[in-house]
């Protein structure tokens, strides 16, 4: 016992010598301990705390895991009460019988966390049923018995858990560590990496459970709607609000693109999505009406006044162009309350600026401040009269700051309350600087991102890929991307056409049969295929007596009896490149051949019918082209696409099939036919196993069988039938005499057709 004990009052004495340890170490802080735990725990409480750091004293750990838990558990039972001892004892036993001893210490560290990201007892008991599920599950034996190694994964576990609990649910929690354990059971150095959220698809799945809105689901539609109503195109670039060392408060944009937060959740009624719409258009706003000014001259209050004043006006002209806008803005703009702040002892300038921002936007505002009177009123005059511009707003905001600045505002506590407008951008764009704008530099950028330079390509979509170890899929795992195909010489295709005239005129013969007899006549078209006499002397007759004529005088015809539309997705990888041992031809030549008969036949038969190309270099890049859509004719258009055709990199096929059976199932026909022509297995640069792409693929096909889309695989490979059956079951054709290709394709189409 230390000499210092001696000067502590009797209890504690008592309380000390029943702990029955003897590290020196706790003396330093057990008394204050005590005092805390009096506070919080009943006299039975303080009874099962000392008897449990008495056990954790004693059970060979050292002094970190009494020291730990003495210092702790008041701040825990405060929370969860002291009835949830029980069963964190029993965890903590649990994991003492275990070979994840030095785990102990760091799960008692985590627990404060825990406890207020789960503040009742049920979910806590979840927590820890989570915790002796992940130990089990990643302890491995050598015998089968016993378990005799750690988990690796346990203790990165205790360290990250309490930051994901900030984000997800603990159902969301319990599938993240789900997927880890499943996924990464047998690779220790993967299973720290997921557990330490430094591999992608840990990332991936943390995002997958998220709580809200997550931009990366809505990109296409917030592109479109920057694009529609604001005739703006950019790069929607997420930042993460989660787990980040870098934390962004605010949205803003750059020559790289517009940054959004990762997420947004429901806020007041306001849907995550209304919460992207709301920041996009500030941001348009900003883009279309602020100009840059200097800020040299000019102090953080100043700016900040400046700033607050042009947000109020780009949503106020934003408001103008897009009444909807109104009640989205103000039902996320805060409504500060006029006189809580002190400014005795507080700088209140934003809330003041917060107020005036306020009373812009909303006419009902209710302030009786004569300066956020006065200047509310002046800045909607002006903007009445479209009289008002960034220049204008920065003399009205120095102009509202010499008038109202208080002595108060320069203190450093800060009245933050109702102040921070979550849809507004942080306005980095809004000021240049002296010696920013001499660098050369500066200007070359502003060159480099010329507005009007055209997109090349659409955002990547994220489709996920199954692993059939796992059996589970890997989530948003490979990033396809879709262009329009790069175009050659069309009259290549019209050549290839002349030289199988025969070909073409027999196919011809053969589809003359097929196609549907049974037409009917659409009458009442303002545009059809021709005139319909009886509406349209109607028409003059309603003309000449002065009554409205009826505009509908054009009739069409449609098929009644053929109802299905076709996808033709072509694998474009290098292996095409090869010639056919028997011609002085590549197998792409031949494609390209076979591809032209069979869709010049087809559009004799009109079924709609797309054409698109694909190829991969790894999951980071499998490439999507577009050659024909359903509702394009067979024109030189198309022709030209095909010319163009070009083979390389791999098969990454699985991402290529879900992406074209999207579009087919938007099709509003009865029977939807994918035919796939490929000259080769699955496969790409970055995948050594050569099950996974194809069972992966195999995966795709089940996918979209459930979906009512059939697919076809016509292989020329004269070995596949040692993988194809297994990705497309019975439906495949092995051809192997390649030369053979043009007629064989056109005809295995009308017997699937039939």
């Amino acid at each position: 016992m230390s000499a210092s004990n001696t000067a502590i009052s009797p209890e504690i004495q008592a309380f000390r010598e029943r702990l029955d340890c003897r590290f020196p170490q706790i003396d330093d802080v057990f008394e204050e301990c005590i005092k805390e735990a009096k506070t919080v725990l009943s006299p039975l409480g303080i009874e099962q705390y000392l008897e449990q750091a008495r056990f954790l004293g004693k059970m060979g750990r050292g002094v970190e895991p009494i020291l730990v838990f003495l210092q702790n558990w008041p701040q825990v039972a405060s929370i969860l009460g002291e009835h949830s001892l029980d069963p964190i004892k029993k965890t903590i036993h649990t994991i003492w019988r275990s070979p994840n001893g030095n785990a102990i210490t760091p799960f008692i560290e985590s627990l404060p966390a825990i406890s207020r990201r789960l503040p009742s007892e049920d979910l806590l008991k979840q927590y820890l049923a989570l915790t002796l599920d992940l130990m089990e599950r990643t302890s491995t034996s050598i015998h089968g018995i016993h378990k005799t190694y750690a988990s690796p994964s346990l203790i990165d576990f205790f360290e990250y858990s309490h930051q994901l609990l900030a984000i997800l649910s603990i159902s969301g929690l319990r599938k993240w560590v789900d997927y880890g354990v499943r996924n990464y059971h047998h690779h220790p150095d993967n299973q720290r990496a997921y557990f330490q959220l430094k591999s992608s698809d840990s990332k991936a799945v943390m995002q997958r459970e998220r709580n809200g809105t997550l931009l990366v689901d809505n990109t296409r539609k917030l592109d479109l709607y920057l694009l529609g109503l604001w005739n703006d195109h950019d790069f929607l670039v997420p930042y993460s609000t989660g787990i980040s060392d870098v934390t962004i408060h605010a949205p803003y944009f750059d020559h790289s693109g517009i940054r959004l937060p990762d997420v947004y959740e429901d806020l007041d009624s306001i849907s995550g999505v209304n919460r992207y719409r709301a920041a996009l258009a500030h941001i348009a706003g900003h883009r279309c009406w602020s100009t840059a000014i200097f800020a040299d001259n000019y102090s953080p209050l100043q700016r900040m006044a400046i700033e607050y004043l042009e947000d109020a006006r780009i949503d106020y002209l934003a408001i103008r162009r897009y009444p909807g806008l109104k009640n989205i803005f103000l039902a996320l703009h805060p409504i500060p309350i006029e006189g809580e702040c002190d400014v005795r002892t507080q700088s209140c300038i934003r809330h003041r600026l917060s107020m005036l921002s306020r009373a812009i936007l909303d006419e009902n505002h209710g302030y009786t401040d004569t300066h956020i009177l006065k200047y509310s009123s002046l800045v909607r005059e002006k903007l009445a009269t479209n009289s008002l511009s960034t220049e204008d707003i920065l003399n009205i905001a120095l102009s509202y700051v010499a008038k109202t600045r208080l002595q108060s505002d320069q203190l450093p506590n800060t009245y933050f309350k109702d102040t921070e407008i979550s849809y507004r951008d942080d306005n980095r764009h809004l000021w240049k600087f002296y010696e920013l704008s001499d660098d050369e530099e500066q200007f070359d950028l502003k060159k480099s991102s010329s507005e009007n330079q055209e997109i090349q390509s659409l955002p990547p979509r994220h489709y996920p890929e199954w692993d059939y170890v796992s059996q589970s899929y890997k989530p948003d795992w490979v990033s396809l991307y879709e262009v329009l195909h790069p175009s050659g010489e069309a009259s290549y295709i019209d050549r290839l056409l002349e030289k199988h005239q025969a070909l073409v005129k027999k196919l011809k013969r053969l589809i003359d049969l097929l196609k549907p007899q049974n037409r009917v006549r659409i009458r009442y078209q303002e545009d059809g295929d021709e005139l319909d006499l009886d509406v349209a002397i109607k028409s003059i007759i309603d003309l000449k007596s002065g009554n409205q004529p009826d505009p509908r005088i054009n009739s069409s015809h449609r098929t009644d009896g053929r109802n299905i539309s076709v996808m033709l997705l072509l694998d474009q990888s290098e292996s095409l490149n090869e010639k056919i041992s028997s011609k002085d031809q590549t197998i792409l030549e031949l494609s390209q051949e076979s591809v032209s008969i069979l869709a010049s036949s087809i559009s004799i038969l009109g079924d709609p019918l797309a054409i698109a190309g694909f190829n991969s270099n790894t999951r980071h890049e499998v490439n999507y082209m577009h050659i024909k859509g359903f509702s394009e004719p067979w024109g030189n258009d198309v022709k030209s696409r095909l010319a163009g055709m070009k083979a390389r990199h791999s098969t990454r096929m699985g991402a290529a099939l879900r992406h074209a059976g999207h579009y087919l199932s938007n099709q509003k026909s009865d029977k939807k036919l994918l035919l796939v022509l490929t000259d080769g297995q699955p496969s790409d640069i970055d995948v050594k196993d050569d099950q996974l792409l194809i069972q992966d693929a195999r995966k795709a096909v089940l996918d979209l069988d459930q979906q009512g889309i059939y697919t076809y695989c016509i292989n020329l490979d004269s070995n596949a039938d040692t993988y194809v059956g297994s990705i497309f079951g019975k439906q495949y054709t092995v051809i192997d005499r390649l030369e053979r290709l043009p007629e064989q394709l056109t005809k295995l189409f009308m017997t699937l057709t039939q």
